[in-house]
């Protein structure tokens, strides 16, 4: 019986015999090994259905019986509108059409000594040897993983040499603006002992068309080290974005992620951090708001796995019309994790009698030495707070955007990067004027 996951396997399993003369790396041994153990691992299980655990509130039927393009055409929209747009103000820039690096549209400006900022395939293909074969290969095992390996072709590859500090920050900015693509990108951010930076990466789109962006990120942390990485993603109604990020934190580094989701119909980030130093850190934010009929997800876990270490998430969630989030944080305290600090918390405020929010913080502890706490909230507006509002001449549909503004505003304060501070109020004053409608 030809089954639809079986028939996915064929199409992807025939998709690279045709691209894989294309793909970058196509001289190392050990990535055309990896790729192919990938496809076939994809054979095996193909995409995860409601009957996964993980996967219990979202249905990826409309992923699994689409037939998108794999190879982006060549790019003939003016987007040199659309970077001057989006390009913050002293950024090293960094522009992905479709999943491939435009170094027309790139501006890297001058790196100081010790950062080594340029795009995967050129690294793959002229500097093999900076890239190191356990970064490509550290994330888990899991179908969308499998896919990105054996189907990248680009993304960002950047490298901080110890005690390197780089005082502005990088933007990735990836425009997609090719209908029914799938775009496999891959980041690989490495930051050697004593170094800092801060990454925003921003996900938008061309028109409303439909497409997938699939993007892994892989971070490593050594002794010391602290990268802040902000992720904007504002992908078409009728996108679907599936983001994975693989951290892993050696002794006393410092990671600190945002994620805020305003577009795509189906969206889902998924981020894993291995704390495998003593006194390691991370703190995990995240704002989505949703309306119509999009579906956002977001699922968490953190390995304490040594001891000392902290953890901090906070997620909020505004939605409207008939849409629908999950959060699933998870904390995993392991017995070696003596005197580990995390915190959990997951707020919503729901507009809409028929928005849905499923949230589930977990915590999973097994030393005995330990502060871990986690809550989940999930609310209306309140009514006086609206009468109070219309009392002093505001009409009801600018009080209530007033007030959903106000709780959604905490995570923006949260951001210490200014220019990309501005750009998020406005995406958020934009993404508000939507949900009024």
């Amino acid at each position: 019986m030809n089954t639809p996951q079986a028939s996915s396997a064929s199409y992807y399993a025939a998709a690279y015999q045709r691209l894989s003369p294309l793909l970058p790396g196509g001289g190392l041994g050990w990535l055309t090994q990896a790729r192919r153990a990938a496809l076939a691992r994809f054979a095996r299980h193909g995409f995860p259905t409601q009957r996964d655990e993980d996967w219990k509130y979202t249905s990826l039927a409309a992923i699994a019986a689409a037939r998108y393009d794999l190879w982006p055409a060549a790019c003939v929209d003016p987007l040199a509108g659309v970077v001057s747009q989006r390009a913050l103000a002293g950024a090293h820039l960094l522009v992905f059409v479709n999943g491939r690096l435009h170094p027309g549209l790139s501006r890297p400006g001058d790196l100081p000594p010790g950062v080594r900022l340029n795009s995967l395939a050129y690294c793959l293909e002229e500097q093999p040897a900076s890239v190191d074969p356990l970064l490509l290969l550290g994330a888990a095992a899991a179908a969308f993983a499998d896919l990105n390996l054996a189907f990248m072709a680009d993304g960002a590859y950047l490298h901080l040499a110890a005690d390197c500090h780089l005082a502005a920050p990088i933007q990735l900015l990836f425009i997609a603006s090719q209908a029914n693509l799938a775009i496999q990108q891959r980041n690989v951010l490495w930051a050697a002992a004593g170094s800092s930076a801060c990454i925003i990466e921003q996900h938008v789109a061309l028109g409303e068309g439909s497409y997938l962006t699939n993007a892994l990120s892989n971070v490593v942390l050594e002794a010391g080290a602290s990268i802040e990485h902000y992720l904007l993603q504002q992908e078409s109604p009728a996108a679907s974005h599936i983001a994975t990020i693989d951290v892993r934190q050696q002794a006393n580094s410092s990671y600190s992620s945002a994620s805020f989701a305003f577009g795509a119909h189906l969206a889902r980030t998924g981020i894993t951090v291995a704390l495998q130093g003593e006194a390691a850190r991370c703190s995990l934010d995240g704002l989505y708001l949703t309306a119509g009929r999009q579906h956002v997800d977001h699922h968490t876990c953190i390995d304490h796995r040594q001891a000392g270490g902290t953890s901090r998430q906070l997620y909020k969630g505004v939605l409207s019309g008939a849409s629908r989030a999950v959060f699933n944080g998870r904390v995993v305290v392991h017995p070696d994790a003596q005197r580990s600090d995390a915190e959990q918390s997951n707020r919503n405020l729901l507009l809409s009698d028929k928005a849905e929010i499923d949230t589930k913080p977990q915590l999973e502890i097994w030393a005995d030495d330990v502060k871990c706490s986690h809550a989940a909230t999930v609310a209306q507006l309140d009514e006086e707070q609206v009468f109070y509002l219309r009392s002093r001449g505001i009409e009801q549909a600018k009080a209530r955007t007033m007030l959903s503004r106000a709780f959604a505003r905490e995570m923006i304060d949260r951001v210490a990067c200014s220019p990309l501070q501005e750009a998020l109020d406005e995406a958020l004053r934009e993404k508000l004027r939507v949900m009024s409608c």
